[in-house]
């Protein structure tokens, strides 16, 4: 019984470790990189690293995500399946400098 268990919790998990993951660092007020360009139909991991003693907003209408990333830690969006297009993301407590977008193709 505890083998089906385990079993049914590795197959679980195997879409998610496949996952492509992109990793976002939020440096002076910017995102580097500011430009993302993933695969359409694809889900994928962003982890957001801010390495500024303030916090940051990870935010996008399109994407319809917003996540708060404290100062000096790291926060995990996930985004996708997405259809081709562009999708903008800005930073909620400083939109005129953090701002880029995910290039889906």
């Amino acid at each position: 019984m505890r083998l089906l268990l385990v079993v049914a919790l590795l197959l679980s998990w195997g879409p998610v470790m496949a996952m492509p993951s992109i990793e976002i660092i939020i440096r002076n007020h910017l995102f580097y990189p500011s430009e993302l360009t993933i695969a359409a139909d694809t889900k994928v991991k962003l982890i957001i690293v801010n390495q500024d003693a303030s916090a940051e907003e990870f935010e996008s209408y399109e994407l319809n995500r917003e996540k708060v990333i404290p100062g000096h830690s790291k926060g995990i969006v996930f985004v996708g399946p997405l259809a081709p297009g562009t999708y903008p993301f800005f930073g909620e407590f400083f939109p005129k400098t953090a701002q880029g977008h995910i290039i889906v193709k």
